[in-house]
């Protein structure tokens, strides 16, 4: 069974999960002034990179920019890439502050992404790495263009589908990330870019 839950109002305290995982979805939590402002600041302050990969023996580059924030000397490993951390921006704290009202949880890292258009995306896949607190919250704030967002269980195969809107919040934790996949689809319909906030609670201290 899959749910679609484009047209529902948004409810921070309904899990938007059937079963093994809680997800929070807070609707916009910045006023589209600000949104728009806070877009303009990140497309042009933050020191984007193509993302770099390692699967099966094969290096792959993405169209897909990220960035990594967090304290000195941190590090982060997913898809047999090492990342290092650029020290916090002070308008990323402020971010992060407004964040950690909404779901009273605190985060010491984020990983932003940048999607030029509808037809970059992200595959089906869990935040399951070694240095990420288990069970912990993870925060997903989303700025310019609207995009569906895709959860997928494990074993049922059930799908659970919903529409990220500019400054929107999302929160995943408890049990999603060993029982659920997710992801964002590709749609050549959508041509203006998004920027995607992810503030982690990682393992280590800060």
């Amino acid at each position: 069974m899959n749910m679609k839950l484009f047209d529902e109002p948004s409810d921070p305290n309904v899990n938007l999960l059937p079963f093994d995982g809680e997800v929070y979805y807070y609707g916009k939590i910045f006023p589209q002034t600000e949104s728009l402002e806070l877009f303009r600041q990140l497309m042009t302050t933050i020191s984007w990179q193509n993302d770099e990969s390692f699967l099966y023996g094969k290096h792959y580059v993405t169209k897909r920019k990220v960035a990594w924030f967090a304290q000195q000397n941190a590090s982060y490993t997913y898809s047999g890439k090492t990342h290092y951390a650029e020290i916090w921006d002070p308008f990323l704290l402020e971010i992060k502050q407004r964040v950690e009202n909404y779901t009273k949880q605190s985060y010491n890292a984020c990983l932003l992404n940048l999607y030029h258009s509808g037809e970059e995306g992200m595959g089906m896949h869990q935040d399951s790495e070694k240095e990420l607190m288990a069970g912990g919250s993870i925060a997903s704030l989303s700025f310019g263009a609207e995009r569906k967002f895709v959860f997928k269980h494990l074993e049922t195969k059930e799908k659970v589908e919903l529409l990220l809107e500019d400054g929107s919040l999302l929160e995943m934790k408890g049990m999603t990330q060993s029982c659920w996949q997710h992801g964002l689809p590709v749609s050549k319909k959508i041509l203006q870019p998004r920027i995607n906030l992810t503030f982690r609670q990682m393992k280590w201290k800060g």
